[in-house]
């Protein structure tokens, strides 16, 4: 295979869209792009970006149905942030506890040697915030 293969995005279902969307803003910088809305299925999605090449489409539509146990299910599991420094996780894992969202784990450095810690955001969503 000659092609350079990369991933471009992952995607996140959520009930509350706009506030999911302001809660990578606000806590990671994320740019959004426009909404886009499908009006015959009413979906609803935006394409965050965070200053790399892969994005995260947040979607939405009326239908959704909750997983029993976002922790222990199969399939993918967290989303990863590196932040650049032992500092940064520090400071941005006390900065979303502040502001209400459960610490899940850490910061500590993990067992393969990662500073990371762990925290729900929206909607239970796991974040991972590491060097």
């Amino acid at each position: 295979m000659s092609a350079m293969i990369r991933l471009d995005h992952s995607a996140l279902y959520v009930r509350d869209l706009e506030a999911a969307r302001n809660f990578f803003v606000r806590f990671f910088n994320a740019v959004p792009s426009s909404l886009y809305r499908n009006h015959k299925t009413n979906f609803k999605s935006y394409f965050l970006s965070f200053g790399g090449s892969a994005r995260l489409e947040i979607m939405t539509r009326p239908e959704l149905s909750d997983q029993v146990d976002p922790q222990l299910r199969t399939g993918y599991i967290h989303l990863a942030f590196s932040v650049g420094s032992h500092d940064e996780v520090d400071r941005l894992t006390h900065l979303l506890e502040e502001n209400g969202y459960e610490v899940v784990s850490g910061p500590r450095t993990t067992g393969d040697g990662y500073y990371e810690s762990c925290i729900a955001g929206p909607e239970g969503n796991l974040i991972e915030i590491t060097v």
